[in-house]
């Protein structure tokens, strides 16, 4: 029965009718399994907890913390947000570490890696069913030019937030020491802290947009009044360089024994500039190994052709002649 079918598809499809039927099928299956998945039945303890939130906090206080009228991804939450806690949590970390701090950040995350996985599996499919009209196309190589694209598409947010997370980590390291050093005047000039990261998140916008982002949050937070250790903890965390880290634990050490700000921030400064130099010394110690192969490609293949092409073309020609 099976061959039967097989060889109907065939006659009607051509060469690759089985594959363009399984990947229909593989498609109207999944549209027709997402129904089912995004109309999920409420869980009766999750209504008893928004219950007792609406109860303690009040309708519209809920309403402003949750703002959903305008979010049409809202009611498909349960299908596109992971209901692991901590596997949210870390990939909520990364989008934060990424400059993406959006509260529905993570949803659109999944939302643009299903999404694009289906479009570019369908643009698989539709460049495979144009090519095999022409001739015999193995189901390996069909296989290959369906299953490729959706897994590139699908993996294309992740490779994108991972260069992001890299970039932006790189510009914070880059402008943490000029950073440090304007705190420090700042501070000895007579402005407390709160002041100062104020005043250099609004001086460093211009340079380094990812690091004065980062010291208008904690500015914000502690005006809030929020607990200073949390706060720059939070920072830390977010920011996801040692550098920020270090620059932490010496401000909460420095208010922890009650120390002074100043010397701490003098002191740390002078280590930022001297990683810095450190850093840019190390780049152009491997800058000759980099060129190593580039300078080997370059210049030997023409050095080889000038001194050793004449003695091949004589060699050449005395053996024509002596066959002559």
């Amino acid at each position: 029965m099976l061959n039967n079918i097989t060889n109907i598809l065939t006659d009607l499809l051509g060469p690759t009718g089985p594959l363009i039927a399984v990947g229909i099928l593989g498609i109207l299956l999944a549209l027709g399994t997402l129904p089912i998945l995004m109309k999920t039945k409420p869980d009766p303890l999750d209504k008893l907890k928004k219950t007792r939130a609406d109860e303690h906090a009040g309708k519209s206080q809920q309403a402003l913390r949750t703002a959903t009228g305008h979010d049409k991804l809202e009611k498909f939450s349960n299908f596109l947000e992971p209901q692991d806690e901590e596997e949210y949590s870390s990939i909520q970390l990364k989008l934060l570490q990424a400059g993406y701090k959006s509260k529905n950040a993570v949803r659109m995350f999944f939302f643009a890696q299903f999404s694009m996985g289906l479009g570019f599996l369908a643009l698989g499919l539709i460049y495979t069913m144009a090519n095999s009209g022409d001739g015999d196309v193995s189901v390996k190589k069909m296989m290959m030019t369906v299953l490729i694209p959706g897994v590139v598409g699908y993996m294309a947010p992740k490779y994108w937030i991972t260069r992001r997370v890299d970039e932006r980590k790189e510009a914070i390291t880059n402008g943490f020491p000029d950073a440090l050093d304007m705190m420090l005047v700042c501070v000895e000039a007579g402005q407390s802290l709160d002041q100062s990261i104020i005043r250099v998140a609004t001086e460093i916008r211009a340079g380094f947009p990812a690091l004065a982002d980062e010291f208008q949050i904690v500015a914000q937070e502690m005006k809030a009044g929020k607990d200073r250790i949390q706060v720059l903890r939070d920072m830390s965390e977010r920011a996801g360089v040692p550098d920020v880290t270090s620059f932490v634990t010496v401000l909460i050490q420095s208010t922890t024994f009650g120390t002074s700000i100043a010397e701490a921030l003098r002191v740390y400064a002078a280590e930022m500039r001297d990683k810095r130099v450190m850093r840019a010394e190390e780049k152009a110690n491997t800058l000759p190994t980099k060129m190593t192969l580039a300078t080997m490609m370059l210049t030997v293949p023409p050095l080889l052709i000038i001194l050793i092409g004449p003695s091949v073309y004589g060699i050449y020609v005395l053996l024509s002649s002596a066959k002559l």
